[in-house]
């Protein structure tokens, strides 16, 4: 019997860390372990709230990270306005993807990666957790591409300034204290708002803004560049290491089913900054760079703060660069703790902020390797950096319908989350989110194989997709007899409050539908080729063809 399995037992709850049991010790509060009564007042509430903060706000904010700067900026510099509506639409995909992850972490006290090993199998468990590494190690390097832009741009060392953003993002992690690392990443999301000044004294038109926000439209160009930005403003909204981070950060935090309102609205203070943080982006970069020769030529995040530096003044240019900088060190240690808890799910690991580096050597390990060699690919001369940042574009397209699949599946396994499953409407509006990620994710993947992809076959793409994403959505309903798992009793009469995942080893065996089954088969046709895809355009991109 293991570590893990004794503490099953002992507890009745499927808790893998010890250290995960405990008072919230958050970084603005403080919520004592057997502190269950009812926050009577707005005192009461707002204390508890301010305990609670921390998972919703960092996991969004820190998906506006380097590569998220670049992505914005583009598309302000590149089509101006035209693309805000993209940042109202996105706003239910975020909310209801994180959502899920949220409850499933305070429920079932284990992490996402874990949940699929056991419901799933180990063929999904081992491809989840291997797949995240990959993508979450690349997405690190472009985070420190970030860093190395900034040092350009303030004309400083970009050897020097990688090495202390590296060394600075692994002691904040490995400080042996949950609530220092909460309280300095709380910190670099305050940061995020160090922009906002430039859109107020760029002077955007905001009757045009306000009219891009709300009604859809197409700027000018060539179709495919413009659905590549347009998944690309998707990728930088919904990323799979925001799923495995903030179900395992969650559980970190000892967060319990009774607080998931106050988590709501955790979350909900993060969307707003980070689709505020997206709309600053996109108009700056429109408002500085409209009737300029720079308008339409994006190159990277540099180019803007020196545009910015130009045309708005050198204190713009600073605080942009300042802004990515700070985005960038929040990317790094969200997108490497995501990995860390994987690992530690998986392996069965010690892994906790809780913990100190020498009592969770492998977890902290796990994240300073990554954090490190990631920094140290950045300064090898000869890099292939632009290959990495179109590597990550392809894995995180074809990674993400799976990831999504898999949160909606086990937000409706009852044995998982008893009263706290996806109700009809939650499932609907989650099941047209999935679909839409799997088209979009689709056309990303075969557009960036096949470059010279027509509009019109990316019109087809979207037209087949649909209809047959409404089919499906037909003969699942037709063949779907009842839920996923055994009946486990009346759900809807638990106590919402109090209940729990039992522990992992007494949970019924998972029963898949006919309908889930034939899904989760094209889902594994679609990974093979896709994956094939993938290696074959990078490969040729390698080789120069």
């Amino acid at each position: 019997m293991t570590h893990i399995d004794k503490l099953d037992t002992l507890t009745k709850e499927a808790v893998l860390d010890s250290a995960h049991l405990g008072d919230i010790t958050g970084a603005l509060g403080t919520i004592r372990r057997d502190d269950d009564g009812p926050r009577r007042n707005l005192v009461a509430r707002l204390a508890t709230l301010l305990a609670v903060v921390g998972p919703g706000l960092i996991v969004m904010v820190g998906d506006n990270d380097a590569g998220a700067f670049a992505t914005y900026t583009q598309a302000g510099q590149t089509y101006g306005s035209t693309l805000l509506w993209t940042m109202i639409l996105l706003i239910p995909v975020l909310y209801v993807c994180q959502e899920m992850v949220a409850r499933l972490g305070a429920v079932t006290g284990v992490g996402h990666a874990r949940l699929i090993f056991e419901r799933f199998g180990r063929f999904w468990g081992a491809f989840s957790v291997i797949d995240l590494f990959a993508l979450n190690a690349l997405t690190i390097v472009t985070e420190f591409i970030g860093i190395s832009l900034a040092m350009d741009y303030f004309g400083l060392s970009k050897p020097l300034g990688v090495l202390v953003a590296a060394g600075l993002t692994i002691a904040a992690v490995s400080t042996g204290s949950f609530r220092r690392f909460e309280r300095f990443a709380v910190l670099l999301c305050l940061g995020s708002l160090a922009i906002v000044p430039i859109f107020v004294v760029a002077h955007p038109p905001l009757g045009e803004m306000a009219r891009d926000l709300v009604v859809p439209g197409l700027p000018p160009g060539k179709l495919s560049d413009i659905m590549l930005l347009i998944i690309g403003l998707v990728g930088t909204t919904v990323a799979p290491w925001q799923l495995f981070f903030q179900q395992s950060y969650i559980v970190d935090k000892r967060l319990r089913p009774r607080f998931m309102a106050y988590e709501r609205v955790d979350m909900a203070l993060g969307m707003v900054f980070t689709q505020v943080g997206a709309i600053v982006m996109i108009a700056i970069a429109a408002a500085a760079f409209a009737g300029k020769p720079e308008f339409g030529n994006f190159t990277d995040a540099g180019g803007v703060a020196a545009g910015l530096a130009k045309y708005v003044g050198r204190w713009a240019g600073n605080l942009f660069a300042i802004g990515l900088v700070d985005a960038a060190l929040l990317g790094a240690a969200a997108v490497g703790l995501s990995t860390a808890y994987a690992f530690g799910d998986t392996l069965s690991v010690r892994h906790s902020l809780h913990r100190k580096p020498n009592d969770a050597l492998g977890f902290y390990l796990i994240y300073g390797a990554l954090i490190a060699v990631s920094a140290a690919i950045v300064l090898i001369p000869g890099s292939p950096l632009g290959l990495i940042t179109e590597g990550v574009q392809v894995l995180a397209g074809i990674l993400l319908p799976s990831a999504t699949v898999f949160l909606l599946l086990l937000c409706n396994d009852k044995a998982v989350l008893g009263p706290w499953v996806n109700g009809k409407w939650q499932n609907l509006l989650a099941g047209v989110i999935v679909g839409v990620l799997v088209i979009l994710s689709i056309i990303l993947t075969a557009a960036v194989v096949f470059p010279d992809i027509t509009d019109g076959e990316i019109i087809a793409t979207l037209i087949v997709g649909a209809v047959l994403g409404v089919i499906g959505f037909l003969v699942t309903r037709l063949v779907t007899k009842r839920g996923l798992t055994p009946e486990t009793g009346d759900v809807a009469a638990l106590d919402r409050e109090t209940w729990r995942m039992r522990p992992l080893a007494d949970l019924p065996p998972l029963r898949l539908s006919p309908a889930a089954r034939l899904w989760m088969g094209i889902l594994r046709l679609y990974l093979v080729v896709a994956v094939g895809m993938a290696v074959f355009a990078v490969v040729k991109l390698a080789l120069g063809h």
